[in-house]
């Protein structure tokens, strides 16, 4: 029986083979005619070394770059009960798979762990620069060693590295054989088109998904599962709080449009519904706002109407009597940490303005927003004024009170600015504001922001 032999290499986010090839053995592999090998993604090393395992290849790897490494705490971790049973299903999964837990419920600290436990060199792709910063601090503290950073200016590579999504997209043909253990932080984002070429161009055979919400609307949380692994372990907000997490409460206030604001909102509500009718658009149809999109190009009454509903919406999100509400509850929080989420810059400028507050958006350079963020930890800031930067990752615990002034109807993105205020403290009791246009479109979105168990029943 003739010797079977396999090499395999990483090329530029592929596994190229050579050798004995049996497409019955590995059949992820194809032909590459430009290359002229057989290939197939990186994400597929860890198939293609089990088979040739299993089909008694004598296997030449020279693929595999990352090496295993001399790690450990430096800083004692007690993990709490549910950090340690999500610990447990993750290394049962052959340490592959996503883990589901709320805001302040210690994601960081269990991927920390998990880094412990597998001993690779670890890419962390993370949404933003604040958590890059944060990753950063957090390896430092926990082992002792600086951790490399690609993003918002910074260029390094190290045993681990934390990377933005879009740099991680930018760097990973080149650096996809470095890594054993990839961590994907807010592991929603993944199903982004650009975003999955960072786990198909990584050999990485250890992968850890987190996030606080997984499910998509488009369904795309399956093709995490197939990028990352399946979700072993998901923890519920409501299930946590006392405990894990601040106890809350979610107040919604409704305010009255002013008459010039209510004749100027109906006006152009009705001439974006007239245009909806006339164009049989029904918005409880799948697919309906990119109809109504491609529909309202094509003609200068269409364009009306597509202005009109940004209008009416500019309306109900920034209502002045929204605005004035701010005051009363500043009055009724004095001393709190106040956190203010708007859908847009512009209006987060205006009540910045209005109220002499500093205001944290996606133009804010990172020097400034450090800067920004720790006074708010400190105490010598008390409110903050956000559009979206601070939905999901940054550290805040201090914060117990959130007004969402303006959002949209994602469940994720509601659940997202919960979850900044609920990181527990002694005595800490949370507060999350809706201030919602009464009789407008609004109330509408708020429903369909609330499908989610967290706002089923406030605790």
């Amino acid at each position: 029986m003739p010797e079977k032999n396999l090499v395999i290499d990483f090329k530029r986010g592929l596994i190229t083979l050579s050798g004995n090839v049996d497409t019955d053995v590995f059949p992820s592999v194809r032909f590459d005619k430009r290359l002229k090998t057989w290939v197939t993604s990186a994400d597929n090393y860890r198939d293609i070394v089990v088979q040739a395992y299993q089909g008694n290849y004598t296997l030449d790897d020279k693929a595999r770059a990352y090496k295993p490494l001399n790690l450990s705490l430096i800083k004692e971790i007690l993990p709490r009960k549910h950090q340690s049973i999500a610990l447990q299903s993750w290394l049962r999964e052959k340490k592959r798979g996503c883990c589901v837990l709320p805001t302040g419920a210690g994601k960081t600290i269990l991927a920390i762990l998990a880094i412990a436990e597998v001993k690779r060199q670890t890419l962390i792709v993370v949404p933003t620069i604040d958590l890059l910063n944060q990753w950063q601090g957090t390896i430092h503290e926990f082992f002792g060693i600086s951790a490399g950073g690609y993003g918002g200016g910074e260029k390094s590579l190290s045993d681990i590295t934390v990377a933005t999504y879009d740099s991680a997209k930018m760097i990973i043909e080149y650096f996809g054989d470095r890594f054993g253990f990839l961590i994907f932080d807010e592991c929603h984002h993944l199903p982004a088109p650009l975003y999955q070429l960072i786990a198909k161009s990584s050999l990485a055979p250890f992968r850890l998904g987190l996030t606080a919400t997984i499910e998509r609307a488009d369904g795309g949380e399956e093709l995490i599962y197939e990028l990352i692994g399946p979700k072993v372990y998901e923890a519920k907000i409501t299930d946590m709080t006392a405990k894990v997490l601040a106890p809350y409460d979610v107040v919604t206030v409704e305010v009255s449009l002013d008459e010039k604001e209510r004749n100027e909102y109906e006006r152009n509500r009705s001439v974006y519904l007239d245009f909806l009718r006339s164009c049989r658009i029904n918005f409880s149809n799948p697919g309906a706002w990119q109809e109504f999109i491609k529909v309202s190009a094509r003609s200068n009454r269409g364009r009306m109407a597509m202005s009109a509903y940004r209008l009416q919406k500019k309306l109900a999100n920034g209502a002045k009597g929204k605005i004035r509400y701010l005051w009363k509850i500043f009055s009724d929080h004095v001393g709190e940490r106040i956190i203010i989420f708007t859908n847009d810059n512009s209006l987060a400028y205006d009540i910045g303005r209005r109220y002499l507050l500093p205001v944290l958006t996606h133009h804010t350079k990172s020097k400034e927003r450090k800067k920004m963020l720790a006074s708010f930890r400190e105490g010598s800031v008390t409110v903050l004024v956000t559009s979206k930067v601070l939905n999901e990752g940054v550290d805040v615990p201090e914060a117990s009170v959130g007004v969402v002034v303006s959002g949209s109807g994602s469940v994720r993105e509601h659940v997202q600015r919960l979850g900044r205020i609920l990181r527990h403290q002694k005595g800490k009791s949370a507060k999350l504001y809706e201030l919602i246009s009464k009789d407008t479109n609004e109330s509408h979105v708020k429903e369909r922001r609330r499908q989610h168990h967290a706002y089923q029943k406030s605790p």
